[in-house]
């Protein structure tokens, strides 16, 4: 195998820059916002004084939020500038690992560039069945779990084991069900080595069969019942008899190149390159069945929550990096005009893909700016002129209201709220303990495009909201201190006078 060269980093880095003004960004967005307010909370504790299970249940398991929020911390910057420097370097330690992965498949720089460019190109290509993309246009730990498993594939069909299990705890400290994933992978390239003499002989990575012989343990083999039910299929995309024609052909049509691919030894491709197709293989077929078997009893619906078609992020990450090196190995060339005539679509493809999903919002919100977004423009005005110990509520499916984009409030606008339909019943269908919890607050909120001031102050009776968000004309009775063209933010109760304004927790 022909030793990698030295990675260009600095073409790496615009590649990152054009892949950033591609695909967007957008601060706190889809599951964002449950990644950012643990963010947060570690640069700032005195955020969220209210509610902060519902993200912080995830935090607990990794080192992700507290990897960001103390860089924050301790480099005095805003956290929301800080936020989208981790992001982007996300990006860019993604196509530097596919960068190592590409130099480990192929000979030519062409082939290997191409390989890196198509899965830039690609980032906002849904993963079948998951309901996740290659790379999200927002910071989450799969912004960095996603380099760093493929940092250990590369390392090791490139003959450097030591360098790919620490690679491998590096994923599993950001995000522990990820590493699963690769974990497995690397299990079964180790298996194919043995039996086929294509990678040099190397340890297989073990630790991950403990884990899975646990899984029986963790959950009851029963239905699940009550609010845990109704948050458990809120996901339809747990359960395979849920997907579309077309999610099936995104599992199998990969797969069936994958095969393909590995059926003869292709002209500049490597040994790898065989092995990581042929592996792939039986790698999405095994998560598959273990799909359908999960959908297939409801004593079983318990353990959809482990989600088994994730591990296709891993395989679609993958296959567009061997799919680029096949396309700059065999049609691309050295022709300028092929590349652009490839790059080109595909690039304003992602854009208008990417347009669609956040029509009402700025492409790239650039932290600082203020956006003409009138959802965004209140959550702003409540981090800078509420104080930190406030409590809101607003709407329980904000999140999916026209215009609104999916931005969590928490994330934007620093404050405690009461649990929303949307994003909260996510955490929910992962950690059932908190579904009375989180179906108590939702069902005090239902019904709230019809509240009056009475239905306001029994919510403030049941629960600390001293604050609320809503639709202009406010309700007659309550202080309300800010409106714009859509949305008018109230006072509920004795307390802050209006005009208060507390120190704004992170800035930008």
């Amino acid at each position: 195998m022909t030793s990698p060269p030295r990675a260009p980093a600095f073409r790496l880095f615009l590649m990152a820059l054009l892949a950033v003004l591609i695909h967007g960004y957008h601060l706190g967005a889809d599951d964002a916002a449950i990644y950012v307010p643990a963010i947060k909370r570690v640069a700032d504790p005195g955020l969220y004084p209210f509610g902060a299970e519902f993200f912080m249940s995830h935090a607990h398991l990794s080192f992700f939020a507290d990897l960001v929020g103390d860089s924050a911390r301790l480099t005095r910057l805003p956290v929301n500038f800080v936020i989208f420097v981790w992001h982007a370097a996300g990006i860019f330690l993604l196509l530097l690992a596919a960068w190592r992965l590409a130099c480990a498949c192929f000979h030519r720089d062409g082939a290997r560039w191409s390989g890196v460019a198509l899965l830039a190109a690609a980032l906002s290509v849904p993963v079948a069945g998951t309901a996740l993309a290659i790379m999200d246009p927002y910071l989450t730990a799969r912004s960095l779990s996603t380099p760093a498993t493929l940092f250990a594939i590369a390392c090791f069909v490139s003959g450097k084991p030591k360098s790919a299990a620490l690679w491998l705890l590096a994923t599993a400290l950001i995000h522990p069900q990820m590493s699963v994933y690769g974990a497995v992978f690397l299990a079964c390239l180790a298996w194919a080595g043995r039996r086929r003499p294509l990678l040099p002989p190397v340890p297989a990575p073990v630790p991950a069969f403990g884990a899975l012989l646990a899984l029986p343990f963790l959950f009851e083999f029963q239905p699940a019942r009550g609010a845990a039910r109704e948050a458990l299929f809120s996901r339809t995309y747990f359960f395979v008899y849920n997907w579309t024609w077309y999610e099936w052909i995104g599992i199998f049509a990969p797969l069936a190149l994958l095969w393909w691919w590995s059926s003869a030894a292709r002209r500049g491709t490597t040994p790898a390159f065989r092995t990581l197709s042929r592996t792939l293989v039986p790698f999405g077929l095994l998560f598959t069945a273990a799909g359908v078997l999960l959908a297939s009893s409801v004593r079983l619906e318990n353990y959809t929550r482990l989600q088994p078609m994730r591990s296709f992020h891993l395989v679609y990450v993958i296959f567009f990096v061997l799919l680029g090196g096949l396309a700059g190995e065999y049609a691309l060339a050295n022709k300028a005009w092929r590349w652009l005539a490839l790059f080109t679509p595909l690039a304003a493809a992602m854009w208008l893909l990417q347009q669609s999903s956040f029509p009402a919002s700025p492409h790239i919100e650039w932290p600082g700016y203020a956006s003409p977004n009138t959802w965004l423009s209140a959550f702003v005005w409540i981090r800078d002129h509420t104080p930190k110990d406030a409590t809101f509520a607003l709407d329980p499916n904000y999140m999916l209201r026209p215009g609104e984009d999916e931005h969590g409030f928490r994330a934007v606008a620093e404050r405690s709220v009461l649990a929303d339909n949307v994003k909260d019943s996510g955490a929910v269908s992962l950690f059932p303990q908190l579904a009375e919890h989180w179906k108590s607050e939702v069902q005090a909120q239902t019904g709230w495009e019809n509240f009056r001031l009475g239905d306001f102050e029994n919510l403030a009776r049941h629960f600390p909201v001293t604050w609320i968000l809503t639709r202009r004309p406010g309700p007659v009775g309550l202080r309300c201190v800010y409106e714009n063209r859509d949305f008018e933010v109230c006072r509920i109760g004795p307390g802050t006078p209006p005009g208060h304004a507390a120190s704004p927790a992170g800035g930008g």
